[in-house]
C-alpha cells in the first residue's frame, strides 16, 4: 500500500511528491500508466496509487500553493523537532518532511486546519513575546520547553491555556500522521509488511498423533 492510500484510510491526504512546476508535474502524473479497465460502477480512470486524473491534478496544484508564511514555517519547524526529536534510531520530525506534510495538509483541508494552526501559531508567538520578549523561534531551547510543557499535558493544563492546548494536540496529531506514514517513521517502527513464510509441511508430532 502506497503512502497516500494509507492516509486516506486514517482519514487524512499525503503529501506526495515535491512540486517544481505545477504544470510539469501534473503531466508527469498522468503521463504514468493507466490502467486498462475502468473500476466496475465508475466513470472514472484510475492512475497508479488509487487516484483519478483529477485528484492527481488537484494535489499537484495545491503542492505548488503556499500558505504559511517563511516565519509560520519555521515556527512549525521548530515544533515538529520538539514533538518527534532526531535520536539514535532516526532523525527528526523535520527531516522526514513533516513541515511540508502540515502545509498541504492545511491546503488539502482548509476549512479542518487552517483557521486552528495558523490561530496556534499567533498564539504561542504571543506567549514567547510576554514571557521572553522574543518570537518562539528566537527564544532558547529550554525557554521553548518551558512554554510547551504548559499546553502539552491537557489533564494539567491551567484554564487560561485551551487554546495553546487545543493547537499542541493538533500539532502532535499531524506530527505524528506526517512522521510514521514517511519511510522514516515506517522504518523508525520497523514495520515490513506482510512476508511470505516458508511451508515445511504438518510437524512431525501432528502426524504421529494421528497416525500419518
Amino acid at each position: 500500500m502506497k503512502r497516500r492510500d494509507y492516509l486516506k484510510n486514517i482519514g487524512l491526504t499525503s503529501l506526495g511528491m515535491a512540486v517544481v512546476g505545477a504544470d510539469a508535474e501534473a503531466a508527469a502524473l498522468l503521463d504514468k500508466p493507466k490502467a486498462k479497465t475502468k473500476p466496475k460502477g465508475t466513470g472514472e480512470l484510475k492512475i497508479p496509487g488509487g487516484r483519478t486524473k483529477e485528484e492527481a491534478i488537484r494535489d499537484v496544484k495545491l503542492m505548488a500553493e503556499k500558505f504559511f508564511s517563511e516565519h509560520e514555517m519555521k515556527t512549525i519547524t521548530v515544533l515538529v523537532d520538539i514533538i518527534i526529536p532526531a535520536d539514535e534510531k532516526s532523525g527528526s520530525a523535520s527531516q522526514a518532511g513533516v513541515p511540508a506534510f502540515i502545509e498541504f495538509m492545511a491546503k488539502d483541508r482548509p476549512d479542518e486546519f487552517q483557521t486552528p494552526l495558523r490561530g496556534g501559531l499567533k498564539w504561542i508567538d504571543i506567549q514567547s513575546i510576554k514571557r521572553f520578549n522574543k518570537q518562539f523561534v528566537e527564544i532558547t531551547p529550554k525557554q521553548r520547553i518551558e512554554i510547551v510543557e504548559d499546553i502539552a499535558y491537557p489533564e494539567q493544563a491551567k484554564p487560561q491555556f485551551s487554546q495553546g492546548v487545543a493547537f499542541f494536540s493538533l500539532m502532535r496529531n499531524l506530527t505524528a500522521s506526517g512522521f510514521f506514514t514517511s519511510e522514516m517513521g515506517i522504518n523508525d517502527l520497523g514495520y515490513v509488511g506482510n512476508r511470505p513464510n516458508q511451508w515445511e509441511g504438518v510437524p512431525e508430532e501432528v502426524l504421529k498423533q494421528y497416525g500419518l
